[in-house]
């Protein structure tokens, strides 16, 4: 098995000329004028996600409106980040704790923690004049976040008679009086095929207790015992977003035959999704992290609304356009960002980028750097020059587009494409501060809403569950498992973490239309 070599997801950068949009144009000015108005309004505004088409996004507020309105989600995120701030095999991940002094960088701000490749990364903002427009050559798969209340993978999302409730224990309830076994001894084709994505998992390995079915709804069961209820929110999105790159993607619906060795299962390229987000969610694997760790509901301001406690100023700016400069105009691969808490479940898959300039002095849109560049010795009304690094000279202004990924529903649908895939762009206005050289040392963000961490596994990183090392042989989806990997498939399921091996097999076949 192989992941998506670098070839297939390889950038496509811009080599025509810039120009500058009249419309953009028109709106970046419309911003900065709102900025130099009222600064601390502007700092606080909601930002605005756009559609394909360009029109707004929905708002689906998956965190729920007692959760935002008391910024609950503040801390429910801040505790996320432990499902991907480990130490694998000496690899560092959440690199330690924001340092004073946010304007220049700090411990846990640097680009170089991020990026494939660092010992060649770009840092002149000159040297990124040719790199102002870039996107991979296909998005990263959209899935759902898989969400516990609905039983995770175990919910049948095919199943018209399920009752789909945002209440866990219906949900639970209608699966145990429709027992898969009772579907699966009686070799009943039409009742199988709506099974559930672990219920296929659990036949495939033939683990008639259904051991992964279990785990995946007793993740739910815990929260459900303590609190009442299982927050919508609570998902698999640390999962889906890095699988969405590091796995490719299953095109094709494909028909294999069960543990049993006669029973035909059909896995649909959601199903395939699913159990390649379950992996790469409950399985530890190393990521390179960077950006800073709040858990203020309410973090200080200043006078002009701009964040002045050290933790809560998250990624800055310098570090964040350093980053998907490099890591998707040069090394043509995504990476995962919390894109704000509204609708989405804030672990997206960045897919693409387009920038412009503005002179954050005359509040203009221009579209050369050197018309852009500020020296700060003549900007006598910069709202953030206590902030500043002691080595910047020059200020940049900065508007970006940031196209991602974010969640769709599963389906039944036979073939998976690109243009199946949901993409959402939100635009931040930004400066970076220069030396000398024109080596960016810092910067600020002209609104609160704007990433908060940026994460990736390594390139090339298969994600393995503790298990896979007993499957040995081989198995081609025509016949039915070995005794290893049975046993091992059994084995992983009862800690919710499906075979790597399996997963791989699975997307192979797919993509081979087998």
């Amino acid at each position: 098995m192989r992941f998506a070599p670098l070839a297939a997801i390889a950038a496509i950068c811009a080599t025509q000329a810039y120009g500058l949009d009249a419309l953009k144009q028109a709106q970046i000015e419309q911003d900065l004028k709102a900025f130099k108005t009222s600064p601390t309004t502007f700092m606080n505004r909601h930002i605005e996600k756009k559609l394909e088409d360009g029109t707004a996004a929905p708002v689906y507020n998956l965190w729920g409106i007692n959760a935002v309105t008391n910024k609950d989600f503040v801390t429910a995120r801040d505790q996320g980040r432990s499902k991907f701030c480990t130490v694998h095999d000496g690899v560092p991940v959440c690199l330690g704790e924001i340092e004073p002094g946010k304007a220049p960088f700090g411990e846990n701000d640097k680009a170089e923690d991020l990026v494939d490749n660092p010992e060649s990364m770009v840092s002149h903002l000159r040297d990124m004049d040719g790199l102002r427009k870039a996107k991979l050559s296909e998005s990263p798969w959209s899935d759902t976040y898989w969400p516990i209340y609905m039983g995770q993978l175990g919910a049948r999302y095919a199943d018209n008679d399920y009752p789909s409730s945002g209440d866990w224990k219906e949900n639970s309830d209608y699966v145990k009086q429709h027992s898969a076994v009772n579907f699966f001894n009686h070799e009943n084709s039409t009742s199988l095929d709506t099974l559930s994505p672990a219920e296929k998992y659990d036949l495939l390995v033939g683990n008639l207790d259904l051991d992964f079915t279990k785990a995946n709804w007793n993740a739910g069961k815990q929260f459900y015992d303590a609190h009442g209820e299982v927050e919508s929110w609570m998902g698999l999105c640390h999962g889906w977003s890095p699988a969405a790159y590091m796995l490719e993607r299953p095109t094709t619906a494909i028909t294999v035959v069960a543990a049993d060795g006669h029973t035909e299962l059909k896995f649909y390229p959601s199903d395939i999704k699913a159990l390649a987000t379950s992996l790469w969610a409950n399985v530890r694997t190393p990521s390179r992290f960077i950006g800073g760790r709040c858990d203020t509901k309410e973090p200080q301001q200043d006078e002009n609304g701009r964040i002045v406690d050290d933790q809560c100023f998250d990624t800055n700016p310098g570090t964040w356009h350093e980053a998907i400069v490099n890591q998707i105009g040069r090394n043509h691969r995504a990476f995962v960002m919390d894109a704000t808490f509204d609708y989405e479940v804030w672990n997206q898959p960045v897919y693409a980028y387009d920038y412009t300039y503005f002179n954050p002095s005359t509040g203009k849109a221009v579209d050369s750097l050197q018309a852009a560049t500020v020296r700060l010795s003549d900007f006598s009304d910069d709202k953030f020059s206590k902030y500043r690094s002691e080595n910047a000279v020059s200020v940049v202004g900065i508007n970006m587009d940031v196209t991602y990924v974010r969640e769709t529903q599963p389906s039944h649908r036979a073939t998976d494409k690109a243009a199946n895939d949901a993409l959402n762009t939100v635009s931040y206005e930004y400066d970076v501060e220069l030396d000398s050289h024109g080596k960016i040392v810092g910067g600020e963000w002209y609104g609160n809403e704007h990433p908060d961490f940026l994460w990736t596994p390594p390139a090339g990183y298969k994600a393995r569950s503790n298990a896979d090392k007993y499957a040995t042989g081989d198995w081609s989806g025509d016949h039915g498992m070995n005794a290893s990997w049975q046993r091992a498939g059994a084995a992983g399921g009862k800690v919710g973490q499906p075979l790597g091996k399996v997963v791989e097999t699975l997307i192979t076949l797919s993509r081979a239309g087998i």
